[in-house]
């Protein structure tokens, strides 16, 4: 099987949609799967190599992580008929998606999409909801021709069906349990930041206004003043809300900036609680390596989350956009540190049970029987 993959975001760009499709690149690798990849070129220092196409690019100015490429569509088509591909798989809906929907109708090339991320739900709030009705009718213009949709969670299927798309599929995400595990001895935190509270709060992911960040920091400034001197918060990632959140923090909250690899591990494995306000998300990759850390999460009801996180057993799901219930949740869960210890466990269980090899094969089964539909095609 040979697989062209376009996408608007790639490693080594910060989110949840690139980190996804690293993981997915490297996975075909490892099984001798060929496989072209066309993307923006956020760096002038990313390496190009024969699987790997990259191409001047601008930032989205709704969501800077993702980029507005300028594909040289020439390069593109002559690579695709020597490449010969299988099966085009699109994974934004932009510039470099755009190219790919282009060319596998073209040239013949089943097509399938991966739908990473609420948009629409991002207009909220930069007071844009009047251009809802535009995105789902240019989302549903652009998804008709694909021969499956896929998306994480249950959630994010049912959403996509009631708006009129069609054959939706679930490819749900995995966590590298390996790399994300418990650290009972570690202390990193009192050795880099100085933390010495015994209760560490954290949240990790993009410092944005859809990220449900003035629900955490008004939980944090509602949680009962006796408690205070017992926690801090450690607030990890960028965004373009960083400096304002910092400057209204209080003097118990460090912000850290982003981390990875094995810093960001010990970070989940050394706080109490992960607090993850967002009711935006499709899915939430850092709740899931939070519980492989072992750390329970405390969530919005809400989107893809709720579909990780197991109520009382492996964290605590809130009203969302109420400060209240999560001040509420974090109050119950610290002051119970029997059931906290059991979360903890039941957290590192469930994440076991997430393997992205296990996630990645059923992607590869699910091409497969695409190619099965399909009549073989004039490109190969």
């Amino acid at each position: 099987m040979k697989v062209a993959i376009f996408t608007d975001t790639y490693a080594p760009q910060i989110n949840g949609v690139a980190k996804t499709l690293k993981k997915w690149t490297d996975f075909l690798e490892t099984k001798q799967i060929s496989y072209r990849l066309f993307a923006p070129n956020p760096l002038e220092t990313c390496d190009y190599n024969e699987n790997i196409h990259r191409f001047k690019s601008l930032p989205f100015w709704l969501y800077p992580e993702c980029r507005l490429a300028l594909p040289r569509l020439s390069h593109i088509r002559t690579e695709l008929e020597q490449f010969k591909p299988d099966i085009i798989h699109v994974a934004t809906p932009f510039n470099m998606g755009w190219t790919g929907h282009h060319y596998a109708r073209k040239l013949n090339i089943p097509l399938v999409a991966s739908y990473h991320t609420h948009f629409h739900k991002y207009l909220d709030f930069y007071k844009m909801s009047c251009l809802t009705p535009l995105i789902w009718k240019y989302m549903r213009w652009f998804h008709k021709p694909f021969k499956r949709i896929f998306v994480p969670s249950m959630e994010t299927r049912d959403e996509l069906l009631k708006k009129g798309l069609t054959n939706v599929r679930l490819w749900s995400r995995g966590v590298d349990s390996d790399h994300f595990h418990p650290w009972p001895h570690s202390t990193y935190l009192r050795d880099t930041f100085g933390v010495t509270e015994p209760f560490i709060l954290t949240y990790v992911g993009r410092l944005a206004p859809e990220k449900g960040l003035d629900i955490l920091m008004k939980t944090a400034a509602a949680l009962p003043s006796e408690w205070q001197p017992y926690i801090h918060w450690m607030i990890v990632g960028e965004g373009p809300l960083y400096q304002t959140l910092q400057q209204e923090a209080p003097s118990n909250m460090t912000f850290t900036g982003y981390k990875g690899g094995i810093d960001l591990s010990r970070i989940y494995s050394e706080s109490a609680l992960l607090v993850f306000p967002s009711a935006t998300e499709t899915f939430g990759n850092v709740v899931l390596e939070a519980l492989a850390s072992g750390t329970p999460a405390v969530v919005a009801d809400s989107g893809g989350v709720k579909e990780i996180v197991q109520h009382g057993k492996t964290g605590w799901a809130c009203t969302p956009d109420d400060p209240s219930s999560f001040v509420s949740a974090v109050t119950h869960l610290l002051q119970n540190p029997l059931l906290l210890k059991a979360m903890s466990e039941k957290a590192r269980a469930y994440a076991l049970t997430r393997s992205w090899d296990a996630v990645f094969y059923g992607l590869l089964q699910e091409y497969q029987t695409i190619l099965e539909e399909v009549p073989m095609l004039s490109h190969a």
